[in-house]
This record gives C-alpha cells, sequence and structure tokens, in this order.
C-alpha cells in the first residue's frame, strides 16, 4: 500500500464516520489529510483550501473527496468487465470503446490512468 492508499483509507474512514452522525474536527493533520488528497480526485489546491475554512464546508469536501473515489471506482469496475467480456468475445474495438467512454467522464486521475493502460493493452496507441 502506498502513501495514495493510506490516504485514501483515512478518508473513507472520516467519511463512514461523519456518515454515522460525528462531526468532522478540522486538526492540522485532518487539513493536510484534505489538502494532500484533494488533487488526486482532481479538485484543485483553491478549492480544497476554501473549503478547509470551517468545518461544515471541510466536511463537504471530504464528501466530495470520498464520493469521487467511490463513483470512479464503480464505473471504472464496471467498464473492466464491459471490456473483459468484450475483449473475450473478440470484440477489441467494443472493449476499446468502454475504456474511451470511461475517459470520456473520468475526472480521477488514477482512474484516468488505469483506462488509459487498458487501451494501450487491447493495442490503442494515443
Amino acid at each position: 500500500m502506498d502513501a495514495g492508499d493510506a490516504d485514501w483509507n483515512e478518508i473513507w474512514v472520516l467519511d463512514n464516520q461523519v456518515q454515522q452522525g460525528r462531526a468532522l474536527v478540522l486538526t492540522d493533520e485532518v487539513r493536510a489529510l484534505l489538502r494532500r488528497t484533494a488533487p488526486t480526485v482532481a479538485i484543485s489546491a483553491a478549492e480544497a483550501d476554501a473549503a478547509l475554512g470551517s468545518a461544515e464546508s471541510a466536511t463537504a469536501l471530504l464528501q466530495k473527496i470520498q464520493g469521487r473515489i467511490r463513483d470512479g471506482s464503480h464505473r471504472l469496475s464496471r467498464a473492466l468487465h464491459r471490456m473483459y467480456s468484450l475483449r473475450d468475445a473478440r470484440d477489441l474495438e467494443g472493449a476499446r470503446q468502454q475504456m474511451r467512454d470511461l475517459l470520456a467522464v473520468e475526472v480521477v486521475p488514477h482512474y484516468r490512468s488505469i483506462a488509459k493502460g487498458q487501451l494501450r493493452r487491447l493495442g490503442e496507441v494515443e
């Protein structure tokens, strides 16, 4: 597990606590985590810094980060499943299109990187 994985896990833990009704405590560590994690889900440093002014806006930022991680993960999983099925059926163009469609909507750099890697494996040159 690299540092990014650990950060996303911490975001998940904090978001679960908030979902259970616990208030987000805006400590220096939580601020640093949110600042560090925001760019990993395509949220600008300026947007993250602006959200760290209050616990309420920081909670909204936390939920936006977690939402992008969760939604992107689900989108990627579904697209990969369809891609593998099409590839196994020898429909390489259809398989490639699954990754192109994902790239058309996905903002999280990590998930975009995975999709681009799959396109390369399927013989598409960027």
